[in-house]
């Protein structure tokens, strides 16, 4: 495994143990965070733990996939909530030291196929 790889497992778990002390040790002083879907952006270590520390509680995360090179890093989550499983893409970039500098996250939302591809493709 890389060294992005091992951090961002450890931020997953970190998270979903609510260990705030080791999920802000893995952050960058400036870290970003970013939420194109929701057009919001938080911006440093201090405000990113206050963001997961008062999210709503009751959800679980398990990590899908993990890949790493270098100084980028993506994973394929899904968080349990309310009795739905959601999946999440997460972007990661670091600095110099190895800490997440960035991460732009997506949690897509399920829709209907448009028709006409029927015969192509399976349902799940």
């Amino acid at each position: 495994m890389t060294s992005a790889e091992v951090t961002v497992l450890a931020y997953w778990a970190a998270l979903e143990a609510r260990d705030w002390d080791t999920f802000g040790g893995l952050l960058a002083d400036d870290v970003v965070y970013h939420m194109p879907q929701t057009r919001e952006r938080i911006v440093g270590r201090e405000s990113f733990v206050r963001f997961n520390r008062e999210y709503p509680d009751g959800w679980h995360l398990a990590v899908t996939r993990a890949v790493a090179s270098g100084r980028h890093a993506a994973t394929w989550i899904t968080c349990a909530y309310e009795g739905a499983e959601l999946p999440a893409t997460s972007f990661f970039d670091f600095d110099d030291a190895g800490l997440v500098r960035e991460v732009t996250e997506f949690w897509p939302e399920a829709y209907e196929p448009p028709p006409g591809r029927e015969h192509l493709a399976e349902r799940y």
